[in-house]
This record gives C-alpha cells, structure tokens and sequence, in this order.
C-alpha cells in the first residue's frame, strides 16, 4: 500500500498507475530506459503519454505554442463564461425595469445555465468525431452574436431570455473542452499549473465580470455589458482562428503508458526491445534520426521499422491546412452513440465524486451570487447595482488566489508524493488538493450564512470575506477533479468532462429556479448551515475515493461500462 492507497488484488499494474522519475533504484524498472523522457529537470521524467515521431502530434508541438494555445483559449473563456454572472449584480434592477418577478430575472442566469448543459452534450459528441476546433470557432462567433443580441434585446423579456439560452450554447465548448485539451497539450507533469490557468478563466475570471457590470449598468446602460462582451470575443476570433490548430490526435493505444494495463508493457511502445533510450528536452522531441539503422528490418507485430515510434514518416500540415475548420475523422463511432456515452458514466464512482466536488460548490457559488442583491438591498447597507457590483472585489481576489494555491500545490504534490512512493505515480494524488475546499470552501460557507444574515452586528465587508473563502476552495476544487481525471481516465475524458459540465449547470439552474424561494419560505442560516454541512460531507467523499481509487481505476478497466452497455 503506497501512501494509504490500497493496491488492487486482480491486476499487477492498473491504468493510470505510471512511473515518473527516470530512477530505476527508485521504481526497480529498467526495462523503461526506452521510454522519451525530459531531461530539462534534475531528475530525467518519463514522457506520459508517449509522443510519437509526428510532427502533427500536439505533443510534439514547442512548449511555447502550446502554451499559446492554451492562453488563447482561456482568455476567450473568461468572456464566455462571464457571460453566467454577468447579470448578478442587476438582477433587481433588471425585475423592476422589466415589470417581472425576482425569481424570473434570476432565471435569466439560470436558463444560460440550461443553454450550457443542453449544448455540451451534443458538442461533446461533435468534437470526439470531428475534433474541437470547429466548436471553438463556432462557439466563438455565436459569442458575438448572442452577446450582441442581449444588448439590443434592451427591456424585452423574451428576447433577452433566448439570447441568454444562445449565449449558454456559445459558452458550451470552452466549458466541455478547454480541460481535455490541457490533456491533449501536455505531459502529466506539465498540466497542474496549465489546469490550473484554465479552472481560473472558467471559474474564477467571470468573478470580475460584475464588478464591471454595476458601474457599466449605471453609466452607461444595461446593454452595453454584453456590448463589451461581444467586443472582446470579436478580438479573440482571430487567434483562435488563426492560432489554435486542432489539438485532438489519433494516438496509437501503445504510446498512451498511463492508459496501459499489466497485459500491455510498455515495451511495446517503440515497436522494437532494441529501440535507444531517447531524451527530451522538455519539448517532447523524439531524438536523433541518424541513430536509426537504415536497413533494419520492419516489426512482426506492428509492422514499423524498429527503433520508430508510430508517425515519423507523416508529413507536416502547412500552415494553410492547420486553418481548416475540420481535419477529417477521429473515430468512425456512430454520432449518436457517441452522444449517449456520457450518461451510463454517472455510475462510475470516480466521474460522480468530480461530478460533486466541481459542481455542488459552483451551485453554491452561484447561489450565493443570486442572494447577494437582496441581501445588501434593506438596512443597514442600501445597496445598489454599482456596490453590488463591487462586492465581487472579493470573489475575485479568492479566485485568484484559489489558483496560485492550486498552480503551486498541483505539481509540487504530485512530485512530493511521487517521490515518497519510490518513483510511482498514482492519480488519487491529485485528490489531495481537497484539502484546501474543505477548508476555505466550507468555512466560507458557514461564514457567509452566520454574517450575512445579522448585518446590523456583522460589517458587510465580513460577507464580502467570507465569499472571498468560499470562491478560493472552489477554484481549488475544481482544479484537482478535473486533474484527477484527466490523469486516471484520461481515455473517457471528454465524456467525463461532460458529466460535470450537465451536472454543474443543471444543479446550478435548480438552484437559480427555487433559490430565492427558498431562503424567502425558510431561515436564511439555517439553509446555509444545511448546504455547509452537505459540502464537508462531499469533501469527505474524498477519503475512500484515495484510498480505494486505485481498486476503482482496476475494477471499471476489467468492467468497462461503455462495453456493458454497448457503447465503447
């Protein structure tokens, strides 16, 4: 038992499960010496995944373009899903001036939500068989589109409720995909700090939004809040058009070492037990084509020359041809059976503890968010859209702060901890950065509902505090379940991605639905010390989800849902 996770009594190495550090002392598996690693470091790390010898392969791609890509994309999803929030800090004002009930503006959050959660799945589907890059360029323009039409919609209900339902469809692909693809860019123990910018530019960056939005409303007008957005995504189109290529690659299974299992050693990556060690220099390059034997004779098995890693001869895309918005297939999966796949994996225990981590918390920072206006509007504070607006000063300084914890911690534990397990790499590290949710998340919790509801004894600035908590546990929480599963499953990642994206915003729209209901119908901090007390219960999920993560990981290999039912 390595660091309290139990070891599985089936199979001798269970997906997911890699050795890190090129130390045959520490993992006592010479036969490795093969395998690409980066030497960049001190210590020389495996490559994992494999990359192959095509230059198309992202994994190949210099550091710097991918980080590009990634900087990219997440600058557009910070405009994307500021779009969510984007309306909190008006909400009464937009009832008052639209003659429709509290609950009703707050439904116009809530059916963005819906908009996000019905599209994914159909996205999802959409970039499995085709790739992503056409669903971030249609997201993108739909962006512009929708966020311009939520300007002109001014006072008309309706109109402004379908522009936000189109406004969610646009969100969709950056939501569903912006975390697969940190995995289809980089190595392992390159994404801790990469996820961790992206879990920022979804969930933190749209903390920002409202701050502007109160002071825009009241200068110059409701429309212009989505005048700003639809200005800023038209400026991200050409980057992504430009400079986001397709990132999703058809990698041959052999070259996925984390997806391996006992049965398929690693050996057979490079087609030849004779293949050279070949080294990295952090950029995935595959090493000196002149060490390859020119008349060497081709595999049995996979009928490549030895010492190749699948790919070499490939011919790189031109610039030209990286623009299409479509580069063929990338799997012949029939589109709707693709489509059901994401919804038998609720009952993979893995997917439904990130399914509750990510998204209860999200809920909860939305339902907060909804409260905030009518909270502040009586005595003592008399607030308006503009301090309503900056009161999410906070939340957004807990988001940033969230990710700086969460880019420190990610790797740095994941190297720690890999050490202290002779070499070996498991995933339930990831979950270790629970840890920081439980603590901020839920004392940010129980702070706001204990604050928040006696403002005569409690200065406003403590609620503002306590959201500050409550939003930095969040990121953090995000960040390790989308790690978590990205490095253990990486292969169902997209359809798991999308279970959290249809559990998030459905819970989220639920809660937008009944929330002022509730809190109006009940005492205020007793529904806040309920939902604290559900959270701490939902972090501590965490503990058998560590200690039994790895049987689950050997257990759901040997028993694939997908194949039970019929959708592998």
């Amino acid at each position: 038992m390595g660091l309290w996770i139990l070891e599985d009594k089936v199979m001798d190495h269970v997906p997911g499960t890699t050795r890190y550090f090129d130390k045959p002392q520490e993992a006592g598996r010479e036969s490795d010496s093969h395998l690409k690693r980066d030497t960049s470091g001190s210590v020389p790390i495996i490559l994992v995944p494999q990359p192959s010898d095509d230059p198309n392969d992202p994994l190949n791609w210099p550091l710097w373009r991918r980080d590009v890509i990634m900087i990219i994309l997440s600058l557009t999803a910070i405009f994307a899903t500021a779009l969510g929030p984007i309306l909190a800090a008006v909400t009464l004002q937009l009832a008052g001036d639209m003659k429709i009930t509290t609950t009703a503006a707050a439904l116009l959050t809530g059916y963005f939500l819906m908009g996000v959660g019905f599209a994914g799945t159909f996205f999802v589907p959409s970039a499995r068989k085709w790739g992503k890059r056409h669903l971030l360029i249609f997201g993108t323009v739909l962006l512009v589109a929708s966020s311009a039409w939520g300007g002109a919609a001014g006072l008309n209900h309706t109109s402004m409720l379908w522009a936000r339902i189109f406004q969610g469809i646009a969100n969709a692909p950056f939501e569903a995909l912006i975390n697969a693809i940190v995995g289809d860019l980089f190595f392992v123990h390159e994404r801790g700090k990469r996820m961790a910018v992206t879990n920022l530019a979804l969930f933190g960056g749209a903390f920002f939004t409202p701050i502007l939005a109160g002071k825009i409303s009241d200068s110059l007008g409701i429309p212009w809040i989505f005048y700003f957005v639809a200005i800023f995504c038209a400026l991200c189109l050409p980057a992504i058009i430009f400079f986001v290529p397709e990132t999703a690659y058809n990698r041959d299974p052999r070259l996925n070492t984390d997806m391996l299992a006992a049965s398929e050693s690693t050996q057979d990556v490079t087609f030849s037990s004779g293949l050279e060690p070949t080294t990295s220099n952090g950029n995935a390059a595959t090493g000196d084509e002149a060490d390859k034997p020119e008349n060497a004779s081709p595999s049995t098995e996979a009928a490549l020359p030895p010492h190749r890693y699948p790919g070499a001869d490939t011919p790189k895309r031109t610039f030209i041809q990286s623009l299409k918005p479509f580069n063929g297939t990338y799997t012949h999966e029939n589109f709707f059976k693709i489509f059901f796949r994401p919804f038998p994996l609720f009952f993979h225990p893995a997917i439904f503890w990130a399914c509750l981590i990510q998204g209860t918390l999200i809920g909860w920072t939305i339902f907060i968010g909804i409260l905030v206006a009518s909270i502040f509007l009586g005595s003592p504070n008399y607030w308006g859209p503009v301090e309503n607006g900056y009161s999410y000063t906070g939340p957004f300084i807990g988001a940033l702060i969230g990710f700086l914890m969460a880019g420190a911690l990610a790797d740095w534990s994941a190297k720690f901890m890999t050490r202290r397990n002779g070499g070996i790499y498991e995933p339930e590290f990831r979950i270790v950065l629970v840890i920081p949710q439980l603590i901020f998340g839920c004392a940010g919790l129980y702070g706001f509902g204990i604050v928040s509801t006696d403002l005569n004894r409690y200065h406003w600035a403590w609620s503002v505090f306590f959201y500050c908590l409550e939003v930095m546990g969040m990121v953090v929480g995000a960040v390790a379940s989308s790690l978590y599963i990205v490095d253990a499953h990486r292969n169902i990642a997209i359809e798991a991605f999308t279970c959290l994206l249809i559990f998030k915003n459905f819970f989220s729209f639920g809660l937008t639905f009944s929330a002022f209901y509730w809190v109006s119908n009940n005492n205020t901090r007793e529904v806040f010390m309920i939902i604290s007390s559900v959270q701490i219960v939902i972090c501590l999920l965490s503990i058998p989800m560590y200690v039994f993560g790895k049987r689950n990981r050997s257990f759901f290999h040997r028993h694939d849902i997908l194949k039970i039912t019929h959708l592998d």
